[in-house]
């Protein structure tokens, strides 16, 4: 399992110089960290986002790899968001930044 460290630098590595999600995103990673994603900016600061999305870290990884489906996760409760609505607005641009980590 990789660390948060790891985790942050390939968001870092696949935001680059804009993240092109139009919103800033917050992953909580339910004690064991935030991942912020804001512009060009990755951090692990817990600081107020436009989407919060609370996941634990190893369900994050396997949404980030294609073994965990994010319908089923929030589903199944795996996956809390803070705005379902922009969320789903967001999807494809989500998408697009977990193809490139």
């Amino acid at each position: 399992m990789a660390t948060l460290a790891e985790i942050t630098d390939r968001f870092r590595s696949a935001v680059g110089a804009d993240s092109g999600l139009d919103h800033s995103v917050k992953f909580d990673l339910m004690g064991e960290g935030f991942i912020h994603i804001d512009g060009s900016q990755v951090t692990n600061d817990d600081k107020p986002a436009d989407l919060v999305m609370t996941i634990s870290k190893s369900d994050l990884e396997d949404m980030g790899q294609g073994r965990l489906d994010p319908m089923t996760a929030v589903m199944s409760g795996r996956l809390r968001l803070s705005d379902m609505g922009l969320a789903m607005q967001m999807q494809p641009k989500l998408q697009a930044l977990f193809s490139r980590t």
